[in-house]
């Protein structure tokens, strides 16, 4: 650890909790939490209007808190971009094709690091993932508490592991983003009062992919890092958009074949899921935690541990959805 860091690390995550809770109620008593509204459709698991502004809240938090105390490591106008594409799309849409061009128009910026010291195919790769990592994130928020969670904890086990590595701000910028999503839980646990909206879930799944990026370039850690952390996210979104791929459906067209949305098709809580999902990031984030201070067989152990644990409940969920669906085929 630098304790050094600390004196700075608990004002500014503070500040960042406090900032966000402010504008999340200013939100909730404006104009736009009555015209921005997440109607609900047959792909929904919600059954009323819901507010869909509050990324708004988390990325003017996060932006605020990284200006007093990282100046110059927040990517300013890569999340300015992304904000604004992504609350035009909240408030009128925008065409799937437009909306991604931007999404690898800023990977590709953000990217530019990896061209300069890693060669052309790692760059192209990076603007992949990073645009992937975006899109991620919005399609895992679909339920109340789930992607607000799982910044909480994703961020927060970055910013441990930035502190512990030296990297001052990207530890400050970590742990804004984790207490900005902490501020937001307390109006998203379920049952919500307000959502993210794609002005929040884009933003976060870009910010993730800029920090590891940024965390892996300066040595703070491995590349498998910040994938681990993040993992039952980003495995539950990319095993449901490979399989709709290989069904031939539009990764783009909304519906409720994540993991999550089944389980609460079978029958649990938003909370219960929720609550689920914590668990296991946290499961995820302590294993890749302790494997930064390992070799050998024990890391391997520690990585494939979690690994193991969310496969096997992949397959858990998928034989109880399959029984279900025999026995509402028989009814």
């Amino acid at each position: 650890m630098a304790p050094g860091f600390l004196p700075d690390l608990v004002p500014a995550s503070l500040f960042a909790f406090a900032a966000c809770l402010a504008l999340l109620l200013a939100l909730l008593r404006s104009p736009l939490s009555r015209r921005v509204l997440d109607q609900p459709n047959a792909r929904s698991l919600h059954r009323k209007p819901v507010p869909r502004i509050g990324g708004l809240a988390i990325v003017a938090s996060t932006v605020a808190t990284g200006s007093l105390w990282a100046a110059g490591s927040v990517p300013w106008i890569a999340l300015a971009a992304l904000l604004l594409v992504s609350l035009l799309d909240d408030v009128r849409g925008v065409p799937a094709a437009a909306r991604l061009l931007v999404h690898l128009a800023v990977a590709a910026a953000a990217s530019l690091p990896f061209l300069a010291g890693h060669g052309v195919a790692l760059f192209l790769i990076m603007i992949a993932l990073t645009a992937w990592s975006a899109n991620l994130y919005n399609f895992m928020d679909g339920m109340d508490g789930l992607a607000g969670g799982m910044a909480v904890s994703g961020f927060l086990f970055l910013a441990l592991a930035a502190l512990a590595g030296g990297d001052a701000d990207l530890a400050v910028l970590c742990a804004a983003v984790a207490a900005a999503a902490a501020a937001f839980l307390c109006f998203n646990f379920a049952p919500a009062r307000i959502f993210l909206g794609d002005c929040g879930s884009i933003p976060l799944g870009f910010l993730a992919a800029w920090a590891g990026a940024r965390g892996y370039l300066g040595g703070t850690w491995p590349w498998w890092y910040p994938c681990f952390v993040f993992a039952p996210f980003a495995l539950d979104a990319t095993v449901t958009l490979l399989r709709r791929l290989r069904a031939r459906q539009p990764p783009w067209q909304a519906h409720r074949e994540h993991f999550y949305q089944r389980l609460v098709r079978l029958g649990w809580t938003h909370r219960r899921t929720a609550l689920a999902y914590y668990g296991l990031m946290l499961l995820c984030g302590a294993c890749a935690s302790l494997a930064l201070t390992r070799t050998g067989a024990l890391r391997a152990l520690l990585l494939a541990l979690p690994l193991l644990v969310c496969s096997l409940l992949m397959r858990v969920v998928d034989r109880w959805w399959s029984t279900m669906e025999t026995r509402r085929l028989d009814a």
